[in-house]
């Protein structure tokens, strides 16, 4: 057998030492996206520097982005074999940290979303759970393939089920938003693991209902509170605004005060033109992030020369793609996206390349999770979906959102050296890889079949 470190002769000698360190595709989208996000980091901390600490903001996502660096490097080391047994534990303690943060958890814009590891660094279990689902996913998809590679038993089904039921259930209440985002990845994998249409399909149905219901029972709610103009009435007055609470910290009911007003602003948004609709306390990050976006036109005012960074409330996080594209133009917004679109792509490619279907689908998971989660950033910030907060992979400021995705990336680089190279040129390797898999996780990659 081989030398991992050894270097053959000839092309096999190259193709070997081009996996070294994970694919070079990989690496050269995440390095671009550290790049960005200094760069932009910088132009969108006009809010939150001080004349004593002007660097301050940018320090601090060096640091975290040199954090998720080294995460990186060590998992892509670890054979993608070892993620197997480590998954479910993960998943486990993502749930529970979750259903911590619902009691106990600190409140951030009316809801309890995130804790403090060690007293210092802020999590968000949200960004976990998502990761944990897709993974947790890739387990039992590739453990439930039926023989014939043309489906998934129906334990496994229902397995996949359970963690959307639970998954979804400790998510809710973090943001409507983050629940969609884990649905899409959920229902994403479900396809690509091969379970069938019409089950699919099914349990989408059954959603749209309980959706629908949820959302006419809000609305209903929501009318009693409010008038035809969205102004609370006479009755609830003397209460205290959901906008008040907020501003102190405090819970609110989401569902009526959040949600439905979002979403009766985002349907009833193109009845006004933008530039004709007053800002106030409810609108003016999305007007300022549409006027950051308009000032930026093609070609952008060039990093640096941002003048709505000073106005946009969290122009370094939820919104940095408004300043994105305010500094570097249309052009730059589209790069942007399409360095998230290739990522995608990338996965895509490897994963045709695995010989087994745990790896297959732990690369496109986390692919997917990264991918939707910036889209649904870009689709936010745009106008195209309502309001919500999302940070964009690896630009937005926030240390344990650019943890948990140099963790996806890490997978991804692992699989990338793992299952790729040794699959594509040794078959001792082959069998090796294939022993050191319980003998349940070594299904065929259903696409090799």
């Amino acid at each position: 057998m081989k030398s991992e470190n050894s270097t053959p002769s000839g092309d096999v000698g190259s193709k070997l030492k081009a996996f070294a360190y994970g694919d070079k595709y990989i690496w050269a989208i995440y390095i671009l996206l550290c790049v960005v996000s200094i760069v932009e980091q910088y132009s969108a901390s006009a809010r939150i520097v001080s004349s004593t600490d002007i660097l301050g903001p940018i320090v601090k996502q060096v640091g975290h982005l040199a954090m998720g660096l080294g995460v990186i490097l060590v998992v892509q080391r670890i054979s993608y074999t070892k993620f197997f047994a480590i998954i479910p534990i993960l998943a486990v303690v993502s749930v529970g940290l979750a259903i911590y943060v619902m009691f106990f958890g600190d409140v951030i814009n009316g809801a309890r979303r995130s804790i403090k590891l060690f007293g210092m660094l802020p999590l968000q279990p949200a960004e976990l759970i998502k990761f944990s689902a897709a993974a947790l996913l890739a387990v039992i998809l590739s453990k439930s393939q039926l023989k014939d590679g043309k489906g998934v038993t129906k334990k496994g089904f229902y397995w996949a089920l359970v963690v959307i039921g639970i998954f979804g259930a400790v998510l809710i209440k973090q943001g409507t938003t983050n629940t969609i985002i884990l649905m899409a990845i959920c229902f994403s994998m479900m396809i690509i693991g091969g379970v069938q249409w019409k089950r699919i399909l099914s349990v989408v149905g059954i959603l749209v209902v309980v959706a629908a219901i949820t959302l006419g029972y809000g609305y209903s709610k929501y009318c009693e509170k409010y008038d035809e103009n969205g102004k609370i009435r006479i009755e609830y007055a003397q209460k205290e605004s959901a906008a008040d609470k907020i501003e102190k910290g405090e819970t609110v009911d989401r569902l009526v005060d959040v949600v439905i007003p979002r979403l009766i602003r985002w349907w009833k948004g193109d009845e006004t033109p933008k530039w004709e609709q007053p800002i106030d306390r409810f609108n003016h990050q999305e007007q300022y992030s549409y006027i950051a976006q308009a000032n930026g036109g093609v070609f952008g005012v060039f990093p640096g020369n941002s003048r709505e960074a000073a106005r946009l409330p969290l122009a370094f996080s939820d919104y940095i793609f408004a300043i994105i594209v305010e500094d570097t133009g249309l052009l730059g917004g589209m790069f942007v996206l399409l360095l998230y679109l290739s990522l995608l792509a990338r996965a895509s490619g490897i994963a045709s390349q695995c010989k087994r279907a745990f790896p297959m689908m732990l690369v496109l998971g986390m692919a997917l999770y990264i991918v939707y989660q910036a889209l649904a950033h870009v689709g936010i910030v745009s106008g195209l979906l309502p309001v919500s907060g999302q940070p964009l992979p690896l630009i937005s400021a926030g240390g344990s959102s650019i943890l948990i995705i140099s963790l996806a990336i890490g997978v991804m680089l692992s699989v990338s050296r793992h299952a790729v190279r040794k699959n594509n040129e040794d078959k001792t390797d082959d069998r090796n890889e294939m022993n050191s898999l319980p003998e349940e996780a070594r299904a065929i990659n259903p696409s090799k079949l």
